[in-house]
């Protein structure tokens, strides 16, 4: 079960966690074992708007959230998300394909960016780039994503497009731990969404968006307070 540790045994971890990219349950002890309870530290990573992460810097503001956004990582400079986190005082960094010869390289130097800020929890909000082995082997088990769909159907980029092609009357999203394939991670939580009469791809992103965040909030959030476990048979736990 992870749970809260000292935060030394968790620069360490993150330093020898490199061994298995799988996502297992881990015995690393995260935060102190009595309280008081310093807040989680959280990395997150995005691509875009970082409506997300505006969600979670919103629901860290208050002290009883226990946990803190303590850096905000990038693929690409010049985006609003970064904006959202330099507005609230929050480091950031940005990590560019281009700038590396190849993925691997890039993934590395990613781990190495989000390693320095000795995070309990990764969450990607709104990333949309694969993470690859090295940076899961440093982190697996502890990096969360949002789908818009109920995985395991519909995974990819356009979750809600394929649900209303497919012609359900049911969808919604899904918190899972990030793992080695696409949108197929051990699942955490989630929300179900009605696809409505006349929807559209818009109108159903954006209904299945506001879930999203909804449900980010309140799972990041009682991981950061509770610990979580991820057993060998994929079932998440949260006490």
């Amino acid at each position: 079960m992870i749970r809260p540790a000292a935060r030394a045994r968790v620069r360490e971890k993150a330093e020898h966690s490199r061994k298995d990219a799988a996502v297992v349950a881990s015995p690393v002890l995260f935060r102190q074992l009595s309280p008081p309870y310093p807040p989680a530290r959280i990395v997150a990573l995005v691509s875009g708007s970082g409506t997300n992460l505006q969600a979670l810097l919103d629901a860290c503001a208050d002290p009883a959230y226990g946990a803190a956004v303590v850096a905000v990582g990038a693929d690409r400079s010049g985006i609003l998300g970064l904006k959202r986190a330099e507005d609230a005082d929050v480091p950031t960094f940005v990590v560019r394909v281009k700038d590396y010869p190849d993925r691997t390289a890039w993934d590395c130097a990613l781990r190495d960016q989000v390693v320095s800020y000795a995070p309990d929890l990764v969450v990607s909000a709104g990333f949309m780039k694969l993470l690859g082995p090295d940076f899961l082997a440093a982190f697996g088990g502890r990096t969360v994503n949002t789908h818009p769909a109920l995985l395991p159907s519909f995974p990819g980029m356009h979750g809600a497009r394929d649900a209303l092609e497919y012609g359900v009357k049911v969808t919604g999203c899904t918190l899972f731990a990030v793992a080695a394939g696409v949108d197929d991670g051990p699942i955490i939580a989630q929300e179900a969404v009605p696809v409505r009469e006349g929807d559209d791809e818009e109108t159903l992103h954006e209904r299945i968006k506001t879930a999203e965040r909804q449900m980010l909030v309140q799972y990041a959030g009682r991981m950061a307070r509770e610990g979580w476990t991820i057993r060998t048979d994929r079932k998440v736990t949260i006490p």
